[in-house]
């Protein structure tokens, strides 16, 4: 199968606070691996380190064999990590198209048009209001051009922050059948999610954290099974 990202013992402090100690974990081509955990657990963090914006003190990250521990954020976009954050943050006086068009500035330009029609293709609502400013579009449709605009970049990874959050259940269920739709295509997803049971009902791979470190792992199913888990993050 061969891995795509490994975190090898990863620390990182805001200030004085050690907000991830010491994790590490893989994802694996054509997988979604899910980290799952309290608010605060370090899930932000850990996708924020990956894609450069914060930086470890210790250990490593390699994504595709080679280290990026050091690498730019902006470099890391281009060598094929998408990072969709937490809250969108859509650019909200462009329009739909014009946001997505965003996306694709590290795309070869050859291919930006064959991604915008990938992009349509798996959110139909948004070729329907792609003239449409963002703005004014519903949180739903928001996280679909959040998610859209990822995929413009050609990824190898999609890393996928809280994409549930603030949506009516009926839109959190639209939203798991679309990452499930592009699992199916072949995208590899890390995804980090409040919502337990949505994320290991969709997930190959699962590890939970815990104040910043990794307290349980394994399968998707097996966690779904844990009674610790069962407990904790899915309210039974």
């Amino acid at each position: 199968m061969g891995s795509v990202l490994t975190v090898k013992n990863i620390n990182v402090y805001y200030g004085a606070i050690h907000a991830i100690k010491g994790i590490s974990f893989d994802v694996n081509k054509g997988e979604i691996v899910t980290l799952i955990g309290a608010n605060g657990a370090g899930k932000s963090t850990t996708l924020h380190t990956i894609s450069g914006l914060l930086r470890s003190k210790t250990g490593d990250i390699e994504f595709l064999g080679s280290s990026i521990a050091r690498t730019p954020a902006h470099k890391i976009v281009s060598l094929g990590i998408s990072h969709v954050p937490e809250g969108r943050r859509i650019f909200q006086g462009l329009t739909v198209e014009d946001n997505l068009q965003m996306g694709a500035f590290v795309t070869k330009p050859d291919r930006i048009a064959r991604n915008l029609e990938y992009v349509y293709e798996q959110f139909p609502r948004l070729k329907e209001r792609a003239k449409q400013v963002a703005g004014t579009l519903s949180g739903g449709e928001q996280q679909m051009l959040a998610m859209g605009r990822g995929l413009m970049s050609d990824p190898r990874l999609l890393m996928l922050d809280e994409p549930s959050m603030g949506l009516a259940p009926i839109l959190v269920d639209q939203i798991f059948e679309i990452i499930h739709n592009l699992h199916k295509a072949g995208t590899t997803i890390l995804l980090v999610e409040q919502n337990a049971q949505m994320a290991l009902s969709i997930a190959d791979r699962a590890y939970v954290l815990e104040t910043g470190k990794i307290a349980l792992e394994g399968s998707a199913e097996e966690l779904m099974g844990n009674e610790q888990v069962q407990k904790a993050y899915l309210g039974e």
